[in-house]
């Protein structure tokens, strides 16, 4: 710093003095001199130039060693490390014996000689979360046949039981403070009769004043809710010929399952997580309610799974449609087959986790359809367009519009069919269909509440979601058709599932309040769902934003000093955008020109904002009809049912902040980056709104409780942080050609890969507090550490220098 600026005041004083010595310019000259003084004082202070600083210089080839007297490895984020055998066993010789027999005919026998050690080997100073890939002499290696555990290195851990057994009872060392992994009887054949190098994937979170993500998070929905085989818990695969078979849902490094592995790490990697949210496609084929179809989908009817035959709501492979291609690839994966969604089910329950059910609509409206477009009459409908676009054969508004007239109901009613709980039957742990010939939505709910109930039952059933263009149609000026007949829906379900059971619809976060339909009305659409004695609690999809920044200087929120700061982000959940003030149209937000959310009829401001949640839960609602204020309220009960967060989440892009809803997806019409954003990955905002979002509303001052049932207006343990892939990571998304949505990750929603991360904050606070600096201000540190690893001999100001170049 001192070198830059020295050379720059040593340019000007060359220039105002002006001339050259030997052709060459005063301001030159000064320029060189001052750099040379800038670079003494940076030498002092930086211990650069001569006297320069090594830092987290590690071995490549990442040997493990042993030896007395070596330092110990210290780890951030997730990083890959050699370890460093503490402990051996002696080597044991196994004989085989084969060959031998009786009589003329005996053959010489045989004797096979193999070895076994049992071995730990430490990893690294601290405690681990987890342990992600191992591998031995270069080579990944299935660690699910060896007998290894792993000490995660916390003050309270307890001797190895394989080292206590060959040191002695009380003679074993707990290593306290280390992390480390015992191989119990490790058989050395496939290592030519020798201890192989091996190196360990660590994940190790830091310890910084304020509580990381991976210590926030209580629920997370599971996703893509595709893929035949996505779900099951047992291997399946497809033999396309004799003796040649690829395995459908075994995709990652270690040889697990898919979903078993994805499972272990999020166990690891978010310990708290109690809740998830069990996500599972069907297709729609219109964006006109009465033309539109529900119904599951395969990438292919060619071959079939071996041992699980592709089955959903009794449509086997063969007679099931087949998704849209493109360029010769599914543009989604099919639809789980019914025996892996009980399969999976069944392991999130075993694992400890409860589960919601949550019925997943995906447009398979591919490029050059030539469907009537309900938004304005044009022919072609937007490409794998969002759910919540389903609407009337002609959108309201639209010239042929059904709304407000009994068309629109006769419309809602062809979407939804005419399937009853009795058409569906259970056998064998299979459901069966023998209703109407329709691939309808109330068939693909009433199939899943029947297949929930042949699996032992969900915690919670979810009967739709975000189906905003179908919930604001109206047959009359006070009647909304989808919403009577999800209130019939959810009664079906309910007889299904039983009274353990929570039910609920969740809402987009633009739909779940008061719908201003035009010419005055406001109208509280969903409250007679949200009413209903059948509902248990409210579902919202929250993805309201909490920032408004720009790059350019000056802008109207850059006294908060960063996108990333705590207090700017909290102070947008219940103010800024959608609470505060509003922008009138797109020109108006590129202006930065807000107009206040205000109510001069009533004084109901809270009634406009999407934001104010907090009201919306503990106020009676009053529709209103050509701006006139009804003297009566609606069925709802201020306070008297629980809000869960249904949905969660913002992606890892440049200020996704400023509109967490979007998402890039190249094949999609939806596809959008945030308002203002570059469109950057950018892992640290994600971090900071899940920080945000989880810290503010865990406050129990900002989380009131309810007088009509034990609990507070927001339940945060079904706050559902959108997403975990149940796809392992990095498998997914490493394996490109295999899956078609790989490329969004780097920008997306995705909480695999990123949750082990680490916040900058947090790892120079801990380097710091190892040298005994304890009042230290990180509160302005911003961004994300991947991963960063430590010999462990290194001093605090050589620890910190590489984060300061790399981080600024």
């Amino acid at each position: 710093m001192a070198t830059i600026i020295l050379s720059a005041v040593g340019a000007s004083l060359g220039a105002s003095i002006g001339g050259s010595v030997l052709g060459i310019s005063a301001a030159v000259i000064g320029r060189a001199a001052g750099g040379v003084a800038g670079k003494l004082i940076d030498n002092r202070l930086l211990g650069t130039g001569a006297k320069a600083v090594q830092s987290g210089r590690v071995e490549q080839l990442r040997i493990m060693g042993s030896g007395e007297g070596q330092s110990m490895a210290r780890a951030f984020g997730r990083v890959r490390v050699a370890g460093h055998v503490i402990w051996s066993s002696r080597f044991y010789e196994h004989v085989a014996e084969s060959g031998s027999g009786k009589g003329m005919a005996a053959g010489p026998s045989r004797r096979d000689y193999s070895y076994s050690i049992s071995l730990a080997v430490a990893l690294c100073e601290g405690e681990v979360a987890r342990i992600g890939r191992v591998w031995g002499d270069g080579n990944l290696l299935d660690t699910s046949a060896m007998t290894m555990r792993l000490h995660k290195g916390d003050e309270s851990q307890m001797p190895d039981p394989a080292i206590e057994a060959v040191e002695g009872t009380g003679l074993a060392p707990s290593y306290r403070g280390t992390a480390y992994v015992v191989f119990e009887d490790l058989d050395l054949t496939p290592f030519g009769n020798r201890i192989p190098q091996f190196n360990f994937e660590v994940m190790r979170p830091a310890k910084g004043s304020s509580p990381a993500p991976r210590d926030l998070i209580e629920a997370v929905a599971l996703i893509p809710g595709t893929g035949e085989y996505a779900l099951a818990t047992e291997p399946v695969h497809f033999e396309e010929s004799r003796g040649t078979s690829h395995s459908a849902n075994s995709n990652g490094d270690t040889g697990e399952v898919d979903f078993a592995a994805s499972l272990g790490q999020l166990a690891g990697e978010l310990p708290h997580v109690g809740a998830t949210a069990l996500v599972v496609s069907w297709f729609g084929n219109d964006l006109r309610c009465n033309a539109c179809e529900i119904y599951p989908a395969v990438e292919q009817i060619a071959v079939d799974g071996t041992p699980m035959p592709w089955r959903v709501s009794g449509v086997e492979r063969s007679a099931a449609r087949v998704i849209s291609e493109t360029d010769g690839r599914p543009n989604y994966g099919g639809t789980p087959a019914d025996a892996a969604v009980m399969q999976a089910i069944g392991a999130l329950h075993e694992a400890g986790k409860a589960v919601t059910f949550y019925p997943f609509v995906l447009m398979d409206i591919a490029p050059g359809n030539t469907l009537s477009n309900p938004y304005d009459s044009t022919s072609g409908q937007p490409v794998f367009p969002w759910r919540g676009r389903i609407t009337s054969s002609a959108a309201p508004g639209q010239p042929g519009s059904p709304e407000m007239t009994p068309a629109a109901a006769d419309e809602v009613a062809a979407f939804f069919g005419s399937a009853q709980p009795g058409d569906f039957a259970v056998s064998g742990g299979q459901v069966s269909y023998t209703g109407p010939a329709e691939y309808s939505y109330r068939r693909f709910i009433l199939h899943y509440a029947h297949l929930c109930a042949a699996a032992g039952g969900v915690d919670a059933f979810l009967i739709g979601t975000e189906l905003r263009g179908l919930t604001r149609i109206r047959a009359s000026q006070t009647v909304f058709p989808t919403v009577e007949a999800l209130r019939d829906l959810a009664a079906d379900v309910r007889g299904i599932l039983g009274a353990g059971v929570k039910i609920s619809y969740a809402a987009d976060w633009s739909e779940y309040g008061a719908y201003a339909a035009g010419d005055g009305d406001v109208l509280f659409h969903l409250d007679p769902l949200w009413a209903d004695d059948t509902i248990d609690f409210i579902g919202i999809d929250n993805y309201l934003p909490l920032s408004d920044w720009r790059d350019e200087e000056g802008h109207e929120d850059a006294l908060a000093g960063s996108i990333y700061a705590l207090d700017y982000l909290q102070g947008n959940i219940e103010g800024g955008e959608y609470f505060d003030w509003y922008y009138a149209n797109s020109e108006a937000r590129k202006m930065q020109l807000r107009r206040p959310i205000e109510d001069g009829a009533y004084g109901e401001p809270w009634i406009y904002r999407a934001k104010d949640i907090r009201s919306w839960w503990s106020l009676p609602h009053s529709n209103r009809l050509g701006g006139v204020r009804d003297g009566s309220y609606t069925g709802w009960v201020p306070q008297s049912k629980p809000i869960w967060f249904t949905e969660l989440g913002c992606a890892a892009i440049d200020k996704g902040t400023n509109q967490p809803n979007v998402f890039y997806d190249a094949k999609s019409s939806e596809s959008a980056v945030p308002y203002f954003s570059s469109g950057a990955p950018d892992d640290a905002i994600q971090a900071a709104y899940i920080q945000a979002m989880l810290g503010y509303w865990n406050d129990e001052a900002k989380n009131p409780p309810s007088p009509h049932y034990e609990g507070r207006m927001l339940d945060m343990g079904r706050a559902h942080l959108w997403a975990w892939d149940t796809r392992p990571w990095p498998a997914f998304p490493a394996r490109q050609s295999l899956w078609s949505d790989s490329e969004n990750h780097a920008r997306g929603h995705w909480l695999n890969g990123r949750a082990g991360q680490v916040s900058l904050a947090a790892v120079v606070a801990e380097i710091c507090a190892y040298a005994g600096l304890a009042e230290v201000d990180v509160s302005a540190l911003y961004g994300s550490v991947q991963g960063y690893i430590l010999q462990g001999d290194e001093s605090a100001r050589q620890a910190l220098q590489p984060l300061m170049l790399a981080y600024g």
